[in-house]
């Protein structure tokens, strides 16, 4: 579908007028992407802390286990949660399209900060036995739960707010405050392992990065209570008034059923750009720093070291696919990170497991791009997907589906490590992403520059309203232009046609 198509679609059958163009304003913009980005650092602060001391967490938590079955069960501990993530994401979709995006993601902000909070809180097996792995499950649990509506509720809140021509580079921030918030947890666990030293890190040091989720949470959650609720939805409430005032208190809730049944075909491409995007994501930056230590017996200092000097450049690249997807499209991206996984995810293997710094650097640089292709337009991609007033449960529905599968990435590939010993395990591991990325691309619709599903146009100011409006026209011209063409074809095509047959009809006697 053309821009023209899809805006004429937005006007109805009406002429589009300038008043029709959304201009949005810049200062809500940039608190709407803050609060977004921040709370969703927060998410991933979690996961990166998470994933760098998943070693000390199978001494503290799983001492009795051999080295290699203490990874397993703390990434186990890890994975299991998203196993509840589709729970928390059909509870939160049904909530946040029902009451709005703003108060949900208020909510999934505290929960996700008090579970980290109390993770932190938790004493040793040593100290109350078996008790110490559940409580840790529980907290993952509810980790799991309130993430089944974050990233979804904080892509479509961006996503809503954001002008069409801006989308994807807006959207590129949100995988920016992951990966910020991965760095965050990964620089904070190096930084007090080297300076409390190993005994102490593995005694009381791991619990510090934990804690620290409370203060950050709190932050969060002043400046998503400052945003203000998106334009998409305002406007959603208040056509609901306009064609009946009791509906904005008893808003009917669309049934999954007949949105699996109606949109079945957004949900697979959905389903299938989250498992390609978040399988990389997981093995780059939750597993590799185990793969690292325990499968290459590679020093964990600096493999830590390493990855967090990857994370760094992919913080740069980010914003600049999100960017170039403004203008080029997002699909040509999608299509690139995955053809790229399935060609060079081997070669990268390769060079991991070199055991040279430089070697094993360009490795996972090889992978950290390639991974920047994906997230750089995931955020500005889901969203479009879906019409308004089911955006929020349908996108949840679908992202967290993928994402139990997604989630089992770094315990699966630990074990298969472990099983096979095979150190290239993870690559064939991508290349099965590589390839479901590779057919969701030939399936996605482009979406670049173009209102969001059912939505009416936007714009960054008047001027680009007016550019917008004027191109508009023009294309309705050219458009036009090209059926008046077909017609003329047509026409003289018809006056070919009458003359043979006139031909024909003069040769017999009876028709003559």
């Amino acid at each position: 579908m053309t821009q023209v198509d899809t805006l004429a679609n937005s006007s109805q059958a009406a002429p589009l007028q300038i008043q029709d163009i959304k201009v949005i304003d810049n200062t809500k913009l940039k608190k709407a992407v803050t609060a977004a980005a921040l709370g969703n650092a927060m998410e991933w602060f979690d996961f990166g802390v998470y994933g760098f001391v998943a070693y000390a967490l199978g001494q503290v938590f799983f001492p009795n286990a051999s080295p290699g079955i203490q990874t397993i069960a703390a990434l186990a501990t890890f994975s299991i949660p998203f196993l509840v993530r589709p729970l928390g994401g059909l509870f939160f979709g049904v909530m946040g399209d029902r009451f709005g995006r703003q108060k949900v993601l208020s909510l999934t902000i505290i929960i996700m900060a008090a579970s980290t909070f109390c993770i932190g809180l938790i004493p040793s097996y040593a100290s109350i036995g078996i008790w110490a792995p559940v409580l840790l499950l529980l907290c993952k649990l509810a980790q799991g739960f309130s993430v089944g509506g974050e990233y979804t509720g904080a892509a479509i809140f961006v996503a809503e707010y954001a002008p069409d021509r801006r989308r994807g580079f807006l959207g590129s921030w949100l995988d920016f405050g992951s990966i910020a918030g991965f760095l965050l947890g990964a620089g904070l666990v190096v930084f007090l392992s080297s300076l409390v030293g190993e005994a102490a890190f593995l005694e009381w040091g791991w619990r510090i990065p934990f804690l620290i989720a409370a203060p950050l949470g709190l932050i969060g959650l002043y400046l998503r209570h400052a945003a203000e609720e998106t334009p998409a939805f305002t406007q959603q409430l208040a056509q609901l008034e306009k064609e009946d005032r009791d509906t904005i208190e008893d808003r009917p809730m669309v049934p999954y059923k007949e949105i699996i049944g109606k949109y079945w075909k957004s949900l697979s491409v959905c389903i299938g750009m989250v498992l390609v995007t978040n399988i990389t994501y997981y093995m780059l930056l939750t597993y590799m720093p185990t793969y690292l230590s325990q499968s290459l017996e590679y020093s964990e200092d600096h493999g830590v070291l390493i990855i967090i000097v990857v994370m760094i450049g992919m913080l740069f690249v980010q914003p600049v696919v999100g960017f170039l997807s403004d203008r080029f499209g997002r699909k040509p991206f999608l299509m690139i990170g995955s053809l790229g996984l399935l060609i060079f995810a081997l070669p990268a293997f390769h060079l991991i497991t070199s055991g040279e710094i430089a070697t094993i650097f360009a490795g996972l640089l090889v992978i950290a791009v390639l991974l920047n292709c994906l997230t750089g337009v995931m955020a500005s991609t889901l969203p479009a997907l879906f019409p308004a007033r089911i955006r929020y449960s349908a996108l949840a529905l679908a992202f967290n589906i993928s994402i139990i599968i997604a989630g089992l990435t770094p315990t699966v590939a630990a074990w298969l490590v472990e099983a096979t010993n095979n150190l290239y395990v993870p690559a064939f591991y991508l290349m099965f992403a590589a390839i479901i990325g590779l057919i969701t691309s030939f399936f996605l619709k482009e979406t670049a520059k173009q209102p969001l599903r059912g939505d009416t146009p936007s714009a960054s100011n008047k001027a680009e309203a007016r550019q917008m409006l004027k191109e508009f026209y023009l294309g309705i011209e050219e458009r036009v232009d090209e059926i008046d063409e077909k017609i003329a074809d047509l026409e003289g095509t018809i006056e070919e046609l009458r003359s043979r047959r006139q031909s024909l009809v003069d040769q017999h006697p009876k028709m003559s």
